[in-house]
């Protein structure tokens, strides 16, 4: 029995090493810029070169001078787009309601708020949506402009300006 086990000890202490070195790993950097290790292919990742010495870890002292691992500015351009409603459009409604949408890319990420500017000034507060419900509009032209905001409160992204123009019917 002593035997049998020891031979199993031998071939899994041969075999083991191999393993070791056959599995391939990816970096890459995630969404915050940080370098990312896997076993696993993902979308933007490199396989890592290793030898045979460089699999093995003889102990917690690891050189790291060699790996880049200060985090990266995330290079996101951000755009905010005013689809609702188009430039220089014409709106009918006699309670002076306007319904105002946007689009965000590439990503709109958690924490970020939208603010909506009417007429040059802070239309109520920031919101964590692009869809605004505006009432009581007075007649005549009016400009619309979104500002994206990151977590920290800086304004990354900003639409260009939008012009409609409310009609109401007056009542005699």
């Amino acid at each position: 029995m002593l035997k049998c086990f020891v031979i199993i000890s031998l071939v899994i202490s041969l075999v083991c090493p191999a393993l070791a070195t056959s599995t391939k790993i990816y970096v890459w950097r995630n969404t915050t810029g940080l370098l990312a290790f896997s076993d696993r292919p993902h979308i933007g990742a490199e396989e890592a070169k290793l030898t045979r010495d460089s699999a093995v870890i003889p102990s917690m002292n690891i050189n790291t001078s060699l790996l880049d691992i200060k985090p990266k500015e995330l290079e996101n351009e951000y755009e905010v787009v005013i689809t609702q409603p188009k430039n220089s459009a014409t709106l009918r409604d006699n309670n002076g309601t306007v319904y105002i949408n946007a689009t965000i890319s590439p990503l709109f990420q958690p924490g970020f708020k939208i603010e909506l500017y009417l007429d040059g000034k802070l239309y109520k507060r920031q919101q964590h949506r692009t869809i605004f419900s505006l009432e009581n509009i007075d007649r005549g032209e009016h400009q619309i402009k979104m500002a994206l905001i990151n977590k920290e409160g800086k304004v990354i992204a900003s639409s260009q300006l939008t012009t409609f123009y409310m009609h109401r019917t007056i009542a005699n």
